[in-house]
């Protein structure tokens, strides 16, 4: 999926998720103001349900986050081990330069691979972080999507 795709579905997602918030949070106010009139006949299963699925939701979230987060610290580390090495190849070529304009071309060559790099492992960093963004708000939309679901009256 394109990181533009990527994007719309997740702000659609988001969307949803606050519509279904909205929902979710308007209908379980009405059962906590009926439990409020009447405790005997309150919806406990519904009123303990309100805090262990955002608990759930939020863990999973959460732990997306982290994978995600040590996924990234190894690629960034790959990468700062990359450009180490060609910087270092890069210096050894400048210094077995015959003359400044040798020196010159082999210093270019490595600024140009390093800039061409650099947009490369941007666009790959932005991609992930989209799918991480989408990835991490998938268990908390579709408890709110679930439950508002569930709640329509």
């Amino acid at each position: 999926m394109t990181p533009i795709r990527q994007a719309a579905r997740t702000a659609r997602a988001g969307q949803e998720l606050l519509q279904a918030s909205g929902d979710v949070i308007a209908r379980r106010l009405e059962i906590v103001a009926e439990a409020v009139r009447a405790p005997l006949k309150a919806d406990l299963r519904e009123m303990s349900l309100m805090g262990s699925e955002k608990v759930e939701a939020l863990s999973a979230s959460a732990s997306v986050g982290l994978n995600a987060a040590a996924s990234l610290a190894a690629t960034t580390a790959a990468v700062a081990a990359r450009e180490t090495a060609a910087a270092q190849t890069a210096l050894g070529s400048v210094l077995k330069a015959g003359n400044p304009a040798e020196a010159a071309l082999a210093q270019g060559a490595w600024v140009t691979a390093a800039m061409s790099r650099a947009v490369s492992d941007g666009w790959a960093f932005g991609a992930t972080m989209l799918k991480l963004q989408a990835d991490a708000l998938a268990p908390i939309h579709a408890a709110a999507v679930a439950n508002a679901k569930r709640l329509k009256k």
